[in-house]
């Protein structure tokens, strides 16, 4: 199967004859990466979007953990731990699990956004989050207001570290995400605020971020909201295809280790990578990338977005 052949044909089935008639030219299963190409390619603001280096080369979790037990994720040449923590909440010492999901990477990276595009590692929240989640098709309020706090005093309370394996970048002490804020309100009504007015990024971590950003094209983070390991994948994809200078085989084994957590074999992992890959193909028009038994290749790229300006 050559899944950059399927992309590539969605996107040119798009151009060529529209979405309505573009979907009722593919198999059903397709059809909602048909949604999200079209999307995207429609796209004419060109926002931006940011995210570290290290978050393009691990991820975490996507599903709850218990709430005692620490998140080790390795990539290509580097490893993410993150260990719970705790915080006081109502008077009582509150331990918060490792966040996980869709909802914890959309709150990271608007922070990691918001805070390159203003040159400060303190990041506004109140009416800018709302605008930004509101933008990417999260409606702020029942379900998916408890999914974000939850997620919040997760980020909130955990700390982590990235450990490189080249000599160029080196890893960080413990440390934190944010160092404040962050924690949310309860909304009175629709007058009511979501978040506190701001929260302000580790330092440490704040410097990476400046050191080593990746843009990514909002439009696509929208319409990959709901899928985390399609987030990851994009990111990934954002990081790696415009650095290759020639074709890069990556092996089942390795794509495994890296996107395949809750997954013990690799042949239960396949059908739900290449789902997600083809979200995130669809999402990211000038990636090219072949599937084979063997693995996946990239193929050198332009990146989603071309210079980091109009973050926002």
């Amino acid at each position: 199967m050559d899944r950059d052949e399927t992309a590539n044909r969605l996107h040119q089935l798009v151009l060529l004859h529209g979405r309505e008639r573009a979907r009722e030219m593919v198999p059903e299963r397709q059809r909602p990466f048909v949604d999200i190409a079209a999307e995207v390619m429609a796209d004419e603001s060109q926002r931006i979007g940011i995210s570290y280096t290290g978050f393009c080369l691990t991820s975490l979790p996507h599903k709850r953990l218990s709430d005692d037990q620490t998140w080790e994720k390795k990539g290509h040449q580097v490893t993410l731990w993150v260990e719970p923590g705790r915080m006081k909440s109502r008077g009582k010492i509150v331990t918060y699990g490792v966040p996980y999901g869709a909802r914890a990477r959309m709150i990271l990276l608007y922070l990691q956004t918001q805070a390159v595009r203003t040159g400060s590692r303190e990041v506004a929240l109140g009416r800018s989050m709302r605008d930004w989640m509101e933008r990417m098709g999260l409606s702020i309020g029942g379900e998916t207001a408890r999914g974000l706090r939850e997620q919040a005093a997760r980020i909130s309370a955990c700390t982590l570290k990235f450990f490189w394996e080249n000599e160029a970048q080196e890893g960080w002490a413990r440390g934190a995400i944010v160092t404040s804020g962050l924690r949310f309100k309860v909304p009175e009504g629709d007058q009511g605020s979501l978040w506190e007015e701001r929260v302000v990024l580790d330092e440490t971590f704040w410097k990476a971020l400046r050191d080593h950003p990746v843009p990514l094209l909002e439009a696509a983070i929208r319409q990959l909201r709901d899928r985390s390991m399609s987030l990851d994948i994009y990111v990934w994809l954002a990081w790696r295809c415009h650095q290759l200078s020639k074709p890069t085989p990556i092996s089942w084994p390795a794509i495994h280790a890296q996107f395949g957590a809750g997954f013990k074999a690799i042949k239960h992992f396949k059908p739900s990578f290449l789902e997600a890959l083809g979200a995130a193909a669809a999402a990211y028009p000038e990636a090219r990338l072949s599937v084979s038994d063997a693995g996946v290749t990239l193929y050198p790229a332009q990146p989603p977005i071309a210079r980091l300006t109009a973050v926002g």
